[in-house]
């Protein structure tokens, strides 16, 4: 179902140009909290990246954490040097 940004009779996938990945691009639209909203900033700041890099980043590293979560495996983190292992936990 084309989107209500897509000019009629042009299938989506013409206007896609070739990004980084693998195959044409998509557009979404998605609505952040305004608590999203800061750390997306913050994170884009953060990295130097774009806000479109550091959500296109955002979605894999979560697909991956969840494909580890979802095999039985865990996810520790080290906040700083020297503290005690976490695990990462999602709810």
């Amino acid at each position: 179902m084309p989107s209500r940004d897509d000019p009629p009779n042009e299938p989506r996938a013409s206007l896609a140009t070739a990004g980084r990945g693998h195959g044409p691009l998509e557009r979404v639209t998605v609505n952040l909290t305004p608590r999203s909203s800061r750390a997306l900033e913050d994170a884009a700041e953060r990295s130097g990246n774009t806000k479109t890099d550091t959500i296109n980043r955002a979605v894999q590293v979560y697909g991956y954490l969840e494909e580890i979560i979802s095999a039985g495996g865990a996810v520790y983190i080290r906040e700083r040097p020297g503290a005690d292992l976490e695990r990462l936990k999602f709810f």
